[in-house]
């Protein structure tokens, strides 16, 4: 170990060279402290555009999302929500990619619908969902089922098939129910199975214990929320079920056969992979093609600790009444990625979702 002494008493030396005053100058900047850049975010603020109406399921998503989030970004900017409801989402989605800056100060807060609509070719998509930057999704987990009237003494597929013209009923025509249904019913190979929207949700529930209709597809947790009876007490008879991730068994439903079982050929499976991964992406939070990769890095990290974030989880589940179950970025831009775009499997959804009778096999 080198120890250095100094003594006090000791004379200058004139013959010291003069530059050693300039030497300890130099060396004093150099020791001084060097300050951090100021965040980019700091003092910012962020629009929050949200292809919903306010009050609804969709904003509270976007409202338990926002505190944490704005925690995990340094320099903690202010964010604000704007809401841009309209077309199904594509009314926010357009905007989102033909005319938010791409600076990281707009992200979009999505429908995850419209995956669905570009990949479907519909009217009035005018962004390129490949061409977005995924931030993720707060909810990934989505199973969907398929029940029927106990009185109707079909408690299996088998038996469902050897009836002809069985009612399911749902919202209206090209609603994530009303397709759900046809896509069951189509693979069950069901004999002229009648389709009947025009029901409020929960309408539709009251329908069938009237025996108005014998069937309907739903959201698996909103059924089981609503009804537990209707599995506990056998009240309904619960046939196949849409992994919504495949794989993910439903606690209650884990035993039922899933829907891909039923598929004949590739572009079955196909269609049911379309399907799901329509369903899987969730409230899909993007930014504009563009923004710059230093932005984006810190907010995919913002993303990603907010969704493992225990207080996120708390206020996602009070204010929209189902637990996150979180996709983080990488996943997500993967899930749309693989999401197949056959031409004909596209034709062949286009003909679930529409009024007219059942494609054949």
């Amino acid at each position: 170990m080198k120890r250095i002494f100094m003594n006090n008493d000791r004379k200058p030396d004139k013959s010291a060279p003069r530059h050693s005053s300039a030497l300890v100058v130099a060396v004093m900047l150099l020791a001084a402290p060097v300050f951090a850049q100021a965040p980019f975010y700091q003092g910012k603020t962020i629009t929050m555009v949200a292809s919903t109406a306010p009050g609804g399921t969709g904003d509270l998503r976007v409202k338990a999302m926002v505190p944490t989030l704005r925690k995990h970004i340094p320099g903690n900017p202010t964010i604000i929500i704007e809401y841009m409801d309209g077309g199904g989402g594509r009314k926010g989605a357009n905007y989102l990619y033909r005319n938010a800056k791409p600076d990281g100060l707009t992200i979009g807060a999505l429908s995850g619908g419209i995956v669905g609509l570009q990949i479907m070719r519909e009217s009035g998509v005018m962004y390129d969902i490949d061409k977005f930057i995924q931030l993720g999704s707060p909810e990934s987990v989505n199973h969907y089922t398929i029940y029927t009237r106990k009185e109707l003494g079909a408690n299996n597929v088998e038996k469902l098939r050897s009836l002809s013209g069985i009612r399911i009923g749902a919202q209206s025509v090209g609603h994530v129910s009303y397709i759900a249904g046809r896509l069951f019913a189509y693979l069950f190979g069901l004999k002229q199975p009648q389709f009947i929207a025009g029901y409020t949700a929960p309408e539709v529930d009251a329908a069938l214990l009237r025996g108005e209709l014998d069937a309907r597809a739903n959201n698996a947790a909103s059924v089981l929320r609503r009804n537990p009876d209707w599995l506990d007490k056998g009240d309904m008879d619960f046939h196949s079920i849409l992994e919504v991730p495949k794989g993910i068994k439903h606690a209650k439903l884990g035993h039922l056969p899933e829907i891909e079982s039923f598929a004949k050929n590739d572009k079955e499976k196909k269609l049911v992979a379309m399907w799901r991964g329509f369903r899987l992406v969730g409230s899909p939070y993007m930014l504009p093609p563009g923004t710059p990769k230093d932005r984006v890095d810190v907010l995919e990290d913002a993303f990603r600790k907010t969704y493992r974030d225990t207080e996120f989880r708390k206020d996602f589940l009070k204010l929209v009444g189902d637990d996150a179950e979180p996709m983080m970025p990488e996943e997500l831009a993967k899930v749309i990625r693989e999401i197949p775009r056959d031409a004909e499997v596209v034709e062949l959804l286009r003909s679930l979702a529409g009024a007219r009778p059942l494609p054949a096999r």
